[in-house]
């Protein structure tokens, strides 16, 4: 912990719109909610990059010390396809019919696909994964407190957030920047407008119409929970009606995480997290992922390659590479040509993980010149992470230290130029940040441990040919080398070593 205490954490907060210290509420324990998928279809790249952004924010803050809750949810019930309007077919019982299927199976069946998703990316499950069903009872008391302190009302087995009630002793819209006279209402009729007091005011529980198939009992009759309120009550059941961290993508702000504030406010008198974490969008080949565009891909269709606008298949580690070569406030644009120069860099950086191990170094040198270079690179892993987690500068910083150990591996650096115990701490911070904060692991669609052997074996044939004066056999192989990114070097001596190109 002591070569990590000169660089704080400085984190992003939605709220306050500026970097703040990161400063727990109760040290050493953090309380990190963040919202999870609703799950009525097969897990896509918006999932990936929020479910990397926050596993790396979880690992690094568990490599800093802190006793991190994870808590991150399921939306099983209760999200409507209109949300900003609070009308239309509850998206899971829509899938359930068009599937003729109970909505129970279609939960339980893309919540398998999402685990198994994130999984593949090797982003860590959280500590508690709550459901929305699973905590009726306790969304109906977080209901019947709002409406206790004055600012719900009930019509007709509705209940609504009374926002203008709210806005007399509280601000709405600090969040988002969205201001509600501003915002138009809709040129056409929507469900239970005419009930409303006013047409911002969101449902906290709504009526269930006799076709619905997901209700349950309440005092207002039968209904099920508004999509707000779900995360409110999960989020304060396990980490406190106050904890630190709350998360989710961009398009969440509104009008989701401005009413789980306004809500946890309104039945407990605060804000609910002290900092809002918010991850940037995706886009492919410049334009915004949608299904009428034709360019949502799923992780399956990225993982198996069958979908038009792949050129092949990528694996999992490549995804999250390129993920982590963005900042998570960034946009990110996915295409083949982004892919596959990911792929490049994640095997340049495995390879040299590889080579850590295969170095050996002379026990005579008690310091080396390059000493301090090496522990001002080490340094500046933690100084980036912990500059709101830019994972795009911590591999920048990376693959500065992928040079040096492959010079030292190809003994292209003088004996002394760094010590054993200098080795020792870079192997140990790259190690670290490369697996278990970035959470890069090798990849498991490919051999990888045999490439050096495989690039040896080109090597030894091209010396062999050489040797041999078959110039054409020896050019053939450094050219082919070459175009799948590999570059071969021969040095004075007639030794050859190479280098994977970023």
């Amino acid at each position: 912990m002591s070569e990590k205490e000169p660089f704080p954490i400085q984190l992003y907060n939605s709220l306050s719109r500026k970097k703040e210290p990161f400063e727990p509420l109760n040290p050493p324990h953090v309380g990190y909610y963040v919202c999870g998928p609703t799950v009525y279809g097969d897990p896509h790249l918006g999932h990936a990059r929020a479910g990397i952004t926050f596993d790396v924010i979880y690992r690094y803050l568990e490599n800093r010390g802190y006793d991190v809750r994870y808590v991150r949810n399921i939306t099983d019930v209760g999200h409507l396809e209109n949300e900003e309007s609070d009308d239309g077919e509850d998206k899971i019982a829509k899938k359930a019919r068009l599937e003729q299927l109970e909505p129970m199976e279609v939960v339980q069946h893309y919540t398998i696909q999402y685990h198994k998703g994130l999984d593949a990316l090797n982003c860590k499950r959280p500590d508690i994964e709550p459901t929305a069903s699973g905590h009726i009872i306790e969304q109906i008391k977080l209901v019947e407190k709002i409406l206790e302190n004055g600012l719900a009302y009930e019509v007709n087995g509705n209940i609504y957030f009374d926002l203008e009630k709210y806005r007399e002793s509280n601000s709405y819209g600090d969040l988002s920047g969205k201001v509600l006279e501003d915002l138009q209402a809709g040129s056409r009729d929507t469900e239970g407008m005419d009930e409303k007091k006013s047409p911002h005011d969101f449902a906290l529980w709504k009526k269930a119409a006799t076709e619905h198939i997901m209700r349950w009992d309440s005092p207002w009759g039968d209904g099920f929970p508004g999509w707000h309120i779900e995360c409110t009550t999960m989020s304060t059941k396990y980490l406190g009606n106050r904890f630190d961290i709350h998360g989710g993508g961009l398009d969440l702000q509104f009008p989701h995480h401005e009413a789980e504030i306004a809500q946890c406010r309104g039945a407990h008198g605060t804000d609910p997290a002290k900092y809002w974490i918010h991850n940037n969008m995706v886009t492919i080949d410049g334009a915004k992922m949608s299904k009428s565009a034709g360019n949502f891909i799923t992780l399956d269709e990225l993982f198996s390659g069958e979908h038009d606008l792949l050129s092949r298949a990528y694996s999992p580690m490549i995804v999250r590479f390129l993920m982590l070569q963005s900042h998570y406030r960034s946009k990110i644009d996915f295409s083949n040509e982004a892919l596959e120069a990911a792929e490049k860099g994640y095997q340049k950086l495995m390879n040299a993980l590889g080579l850590l191990d295969k170095i050996e170094l002379s026990e005579n040198s008690e310091v080396g010149s390059m000493d301090s270079e090496i522990a001002e690179m080490c340094d500046r892993c933690f100084q980036k992470m912990s500059d709101d987690f830019n994972t795009a500068q911590v591999l920048a910083v990376l693959f500065d230290m992928v040079n040096k150990i492959n010079a030292l591996y190809n003994k292209q650096l003088d004996e002394g130029a760094i010590s054993p115990k200098a080795f020792e701490k870079l192997k140990e911070t790259f190690t670290v940040f490369v697996i278990d904060i970035l959470g890069l692991k090798a990849d498991e669609s490919s051999d990888s441990g045999k490439t050096d052997d495989l690039i040896q074996l080109l090597i030894d044939i091209r010396s062999d040919a050489r040797e041999n004066k078959d110039f054409a056999t020896s050019d053939k192989i450094r050219d082919d080398l070459k175009a799948m990114g590999i570059t071969l070097k021969d040095d004075k001596s007639g030794k050859t070593t190479y280098e994977i190109d970023a």
